[in-house]
């Protein structure tokens, strides 16, 4: 074989060979689009449809935990975080108000954990999961209400099983309910939600579906009540 032979069949060789390279690349990738088109879209379909319901704040669901009667001719949406200092002081003058504004407002909490919050989605899980004992809202009370002495502690579940104990919960009860997927599914759908209305920070308070600024006072609230309700 003459030298050109030789280097002729080498340049044929290394042909085949990055030609059969290319081939296993491309098999590789069409088996890689083949396993992840179903992935993706099953995450996009979780992220759409998945999970709870999302309701706007204008709209009470079965799962809102509500005070006040259906009729009532404005509806109070409040998205607020356990953990959050200001949601505490909203939460505050709100009970303050309460009994000037009842017999026309009807309150709906709604969950909106931050992140900057270590015990924030805990204290939501735990509330919501009180909530199944019918004290959604005694729990709520006594959170926000004792707020300064469980959020600096680096571990806040025993203070929460304590505030449970007061109501006279059961405990065993209240610590499988807070682990329920459909009790993180909630807090989530809530979130999600006020994402979709335009919540951006905690507290953030609607009118019927309108937000409205914080009031700074009791006083306040009653009078955007009042005034709201004129119009």
């Amino acid at each position: 074989m003459t030298k050109s032979s030789e280097k002729k069949l080498k340049r044929e060789a290394k042909k085949q060979q990055a030609k059969r390279h290319q081939q296993i690349q491309k098999s590789l990738i069409t088996a890689f689009v083949v396993v992840m088109i179903p992935v993706v879209l099953y995450v996009l379909y979780q992220g759409l449809f998945g999970g709870a319901p999302v309701y706007p704040p204008d709209q009470v669901s079965q799962t809102d935990h509500v005070q006040g009667a259906a009729s009532a001719p404005l509806t109070i949406t409040v998205y607020g975080d356990f953990q959050c200092p200001n949601c505490a002081n909203e939460a505050n003058l709100i009970s303050q108000a309460w009994p000037r504004i009842a017999d026309r407002s009807r309150l709906v909490f709604r969950h909106y954990p931050l992140d900057t919050y270590p015990h924030s989605f805990e204290a939501a899980r735990y509330v919501e999961a009180a909530g199944r004992q019918d004290a959604f809202w005694q729990l709520y009370s006594l959170l926000y209400g004792d707020q300064a002495s469980w959020s600096v502690l680096p571990d806040a579940t025993v203070a929460f099983e304590n505030y449970a104990a007061q109501l006279d919960l059961d405990i065993d009860q209240l610590r499988a309910d807070a682990d329920l997927p459909e009790i993180r599914d909630k807090i989530l759908a809530d979130q999600r939600g006020g994402n979709r209305a335009g919540v951006r920070s905690t507290p953030t308070m609607y009118f019927n579906g309108e937000m409205m600024a914080n009031p700074r006072t009791a006083s306040e609230l009653i009078q955007m009540v009042n005034e709201f309700l004129a119009e």
